[in-house]
């Protein structure tokens, strides 16, 4: 049976040449079924500066690979688009592609944990998320993304964020 998914994306070295390849190439996987896809958002970088800032996006695949195959499809198509990966966490990068949330499965998966704790802690990751599904329950704490970005807000005020035009 088919697992609805949600996948962060994110670019920042050619991003308005990046994102939209990358999302493309997701598209014509046929085991994956993109369902739909966020606006793009500017958001300055997490981490060491000085570098550029981010386009970032998000897309609810439904699909039938395990999270460990689809988790190898990611890294494909990052490598096809030039990502090389380094120690440095906040790296600049073309594209990085990841799991936020598989269904409502809690696990880890080679050293990452599923639900992404990262979308509890930043708006470029939330905000693009709650877009495409504000009623999805985080399976540890309950909340829907709506709630989550509404609770981020709360707690940072207004995000460094800003919404742009994009051909994604």
């Amino acid at each position: 049976m088919p697992e609805r998914v949600l996948i962060t994306m994110g670019s920042n070295i050619a991003r308005e040449t990046n994102l939209p390849r990358a999302l493309e190439t997701l598209a014509s996987l046929p085991e994956l079924r993109v369902l739909a896809v966020s606006p793009v958002y500017e958001t300055p970088p997490v981490g060491p500066e000085p570098q550029p800032a981010y386009y970032n996006a998000a897309a609810l695949i439904e699909t039938d690979l395990t999270p460990t195959a689809l988790r190898a499809v990611l890294r494909t198509i990052e490598a096809g688009l030039g990502r090389v990966r380094s120690a440095d966490k906040f790296a600049p990068r073309p594209i990085d592609l990841d799991i936020a949330f598989f269904g409502d499965r809690v696990f880890d998966l080679e050293g990452r944990h599923i639900p992404d704790p990262d979308v509890l802690r930043f708006p470029h990751l939330a905000v693009p998320l709650a877009d495409i599904a504000p009623a999805w329950r985080h399976p540890e704490t309950g909340q829907t993304l709506a709630e989550i970005v509404a609770q981020l807000r709360a707690t940072y005020g207004d995000f460094p964020i800003r919404r742009v035009e994009s051909t994604i």
